[in-house]
């Protein structure tokens, strides 16, 4: 007979199930490494089951398609950078100074995470598709900046746009020449963005010039090293 659950207790996952989780979970770390390494859009499916050490045959147990797994791990990653800047800007209520502070902390992953500066160049603008991570919180940011009256950009997806163009152009930059790129760097650039959202210069630059939270000076609860087997 059967086992049932005591009342009150999810049921245990089965041996099967665990060892499911494992090779899904192995699939998506290897993805998300091979996107960090500039290899995502080149990788055939028999480099992705290699990267991760599991039989071709298994992919497709998990993933209809190379497309579909490389989406699910960019969410994954994506979110986990999203929810530690929402935690850095928990107790902030200006939507300027929420955009200001989570556009410095991630053109900050430059040199505080450069394993993830290295993922968001490789996926690129496809990010701004994505419903979960970075992009959708500052969709957000900027529109509850409009409606705030603190920005007066009309159109909040094109100044998205600008907004990830010039961040993504920071980070390679930091990747290629990281002599060229600065804290003093990000903060310029976040300016120039606040400046475009409609902040007048004397409140940009007082934005800029504010210290970060704690928890956004080194982005320290991320810890993809571990998490994804990222190189350091």
């Amino acid at each position: 007979m059967a086992k049932v659950a005591p009342a009150g207790r999810a049921p245990r996952a089965s041996r099967l199930d665990r060892r499911k989780a494992r090779t899904r979970q192995a699939l998506i770390d290897a993805a998300v490494r091979l996107i960090a390494g500039g290899r995502g859009e080149r990788a055939s499916i028999a480099e992705i089951t290699e990267e991760a050490d599991i039989g071709f045959g298994s992919f497709y147990n998990h993933f209809d398609s190379k497309e579909q797994l490389f989406g699910t791990a960019s969410g994954e990653l994506l979110e986990q950078c999203g929810q530690v800047i929402d935690r850095a800007c928990a107790d902030i209520s200006d939507p300027a100074e929420v955009f200001a502070v989570s556009l410095r902390i991630s053109g900050r992953l430059g040199w505080t995470h450069p394993d993830i500066a290295r993922f968001l160049t490789g996926v690129g603008l496809q990010a701004l598709g994505a419903s979960r991570g970075l992009a959708p919180r500052a969709l957000r940011d900027i529109q509850a900046g409009q409606a705030a009256g603190r920005f007066t950009v009309t159109d909040a997806e094109i100044a998205l746009s600008a907004v990830a163009g010039g961040l993504l152009g920071l980070l390679r930059l930091r990747e290629r020449h990281p002599e060229r790129v600065d804290e003093t760097s990000v903060d310029q650039l976040t300016e120039a963005c606040l400046r475009l959202l409609g902040v007048p210069a004397p409140e940009a630059a007082r934005l800029i010039a504010s210290s970060l939270p704690p928890s956004g000076r080194s982005a320290g609860d991320l810890d993809l090293v571990s998490s994804y087997g990222l190189p350091s």
